[in-house]
């Protein structure tokens, strides 16, 4: 197989949505009467489907307490995109690195802990549809660190797991490189740090944008 797959994770890695998810735990926590969770324990769990992630943030939850933690979080997510002016703000050189990959020949893929209907919003930026080839969700089935949705994308792809990359900004994210059997990618600029990527598995975490394109330049080149 001759396909090169560059597989990325979105909140944290591609998107800046640190507040904005932080801002979503705590107006869940107080409308369900927990008290206001600080950032640190709501870093340590995005990249988890929803419904792990806000059972991790308050173990104390179950049955339709923990269902109506999740729908106020949902509930808070739509007020904020309902918002006139809001965005989801990208990172700097997140942008160009997608479209560089593209045109370099590499085929891009998205996996992420978000809904079906978060990775449509995101489809609908200019140009994202027709950047990622395929998307794999929460929605679909196992969510990180279970290798289900790189297994989905290598599939689609047509790609072997030597010839995909993970690309993301968590533990979670490595946890489901290594189960996948694929090359860990790591970046430090998003919820957790790169000393906890890296135990996670990360071969390689990148402080840049820039870091990042040259690291995958030299992962494509061994095949060249």
């Amino acid at each position: 197989m001759s396909v090169r797959l560059a597989v990325f994770d979105v909140d944290g890695t591609l998107v800046d949505s640190r507040e904005i998810i932080w801002r979503a735990a705590r107006e869940a926590s107080a409308d369900v009467g927990l008290p206001e969770p600080d950032y640190d324990r709501v870093r340590r769990v995005v990249g988890l489907s929803l419904g792990d992630a806000l059972r991790a943030l308050a173990p104390e939850l179950a049955g339709a307490e923990l269902e109506a933690f999740v729908e106020r979080y949902k509930a808070s997510f739509l007020r904020m995109h309902a918002t006139p002016g809001f965005a989801e703000p990208l990172y700097d050189g997140a942008e160009d690195l997608l479209q560089r990959l593209r045109r370099g020949g590499w085929t891009v893929a998205m996996a992420t802990g978000k809904s079906r209907r978060g990775v449509e919003r995101w489809l609908a930026r200019d140009g994202w549809a027709e950047i990622f080839a395929s998307t794999h969700c929460a929605d679909d089935g196992p969510g990180k660190p279970d290798p289900a949705m790189l297994l989905a994308a290598m599939k689609a792809a047509g790609a072997g797991p030597e010839r995909t990359v993970m690309i993301g900004d968590t533990s979670h994210d490595m946890l489901m490189a290594v189960n996948a059997g694929v090359r860990p990618q790591g970046v430090a600029w998003g919820f957790q740090t790169a000393d906890e990527v890296r135990a996670a598995g990360a071969v390689h975490v990148a402080e840049s944008f820039a870091e990042l394109e040259a690291e995958l330049d030299r992962f494509a080149h061994a095949f060249a």
